[in-house]
């Protein structure tokens, strides 16, 4: 399932609409939002209850996905317990249903030891939900962080939600174009996730976000073309004065589907006989052929490794060029260990060669409509 357009963060759902699901779900289309993420647990505990006791988050939950609204879970963590945020996480995350899931970390994963507790909670999480759609939302300078176990999070991660938030400046473009930038770098965080960066619409200290600022960064986005961009939070850009947050994010008009009129429009990747969206890719590999490969992806299509990342078919098609006819010019290319459904696919793959050359890494391909939208590849180098 892909992930794109604009979303909102909840944190208590009954500071929203006075915690009226249809409300809440109406405001939702009108906003056009293709996603909100909801609070659904605080580090051991589940979260989105009212004082009875009453779980609020199932109602809202059916209200938003019966008008095509994607629902997310977003779930604070602070390491102390892994296994049992993890418990967590696992029941909440099956028990509602939800298209995705957020992992909240912040300033008590900085902590010496903390990424041992990344690792045993992401495990534990991934073991159980080995299809589920997983993001990590932290901070949005890596740089200013490097404290945090990065590469423990995001390499069973699906995506990279940063929180840009602006807070005392109003600035949010140049902040979100460095944001991008440094989470591309896996010599800082290990692995290149696709970004889906949450902006500010909140105020603190004094100091408060503007419906320009809103428009500024939903259209650095665009520019960047990423999939997709959130907004925190519902409870305060719909408070008594803060109206303006709200409807700057409502007013952004997101297209859903980018309008080519010179290029005709792709047809759907072709079924495989092994209905594994992965085998055309494989084949296309081993036959060498590179106009099948360039087809795969759309015009608009990304491909990020540890040195570079590249955008646009042309580019992509001289990357394989060079992969198939310069690094790996004879053999045979081999994946396992695929994980995913859906729109998106993570995989091992292998290469190996007559003359003994081999070679590996690990990629994951993030689909629209059958084609490939974003390529994250590792590449671990050839030996003989």
């Amino acid at each position: 399932m892909a992930l794109e357009g604009k979303g909102f963060f909840i944190w208590r759902i009954l500071n929203c609409e006075g915690g009226n699901p249809e409300a809440i779900a109406s405001k939702a289309v009108a906003a056009q939002l293709t996603h909100v993420l909801i609070k659904i647990a605080d580090t051991r505990y589940p979260f989105g209850y009212d004082r009875n006791n009453n779980d609020l988050v199932p109602a809202v939950s059916q209200a938003l996905k019966n008008r095509g609204i994607q629902v997310w879970g977003w779930h604070y963590v602070k390491g102390s317990d892994p296994s049992g945020e993890a418990r967590v996480a696992i029941a909440r995350t099956r028990e509602l249903q939800l298209d995705g899931y957020v992992i909240d970390a912040e300033h008590e994963y900085k902590w010496r030891g903390k990424d041992v507790a990344a690792r045993l909670f992401m495990t534990e999480l991934r073991q159980a939900l080995p299809n589920h759609l997983i993001a990590l939302s932290s901070y949005r300078f890596p740089t200013y962080h490097r404290e945090l176990p990065w590469a423990a999070f995001l390499e069973k991660c699906d995506f990279n939600m940063p929180q840009v938030y602006w807070e005392q400046a109003h600035n949010p473009g140049d902040q979100l174009q460095r944001c991008v930038g440094e989470f591309a770098d896996t010599r800082l965080v290990g692995h290149a996730r696709p970004v889906i960066p949450t902006g500010s619409a909140y105020g603190a200290g004094g100091w408060v976000a503007t419906a320009e600022d809103q428009r500024r960064f939903y259209q650095k986005a665009r520019e960047l073309d990423l999939s997709a961009a959130n907004t925190y939070s519902w409870d305060w850009s719909t408070s008594s004065g803060h109206h303006d947050l709200w409807d700057a994010v409502a007013a952004f008009q997101w297209p859903l589907v980018e309008a080519e009129p010179t290029v005709p429009a792709p047809a759907p990747m072709p079924p495989s006989e092994t209905n594994d969206p992965l085998q055309h890719y494989v084949d296309a590999l081993n036959n060498r052929d590179i106009d099948l490969l360039v087809s795969l992806y759309h015009e608009n299509a990304g491909h990020v490794n540890a040195q570079r990342m590249i955008l646009g078919i042309q580019a992509i098609r001289a990357w394989y060029q060079r992969l198939l006819h310069e690094l790996l010019p004879a053999g045979t290319f081999a994946i396992d260990h695929v994980r995913g459904k859906g729109s998106s696919w993570t995989f091992n793959w292998t290469f190996q060669s007559p003359a003994g050359q081999m070679a590996g890494g690990k990629d994951t391909l993030g689909l629209r409509q059958g084609r490939i939208q974003y390529h994250y590849s590792s590449f671990a180098g050839t030996h003989s």
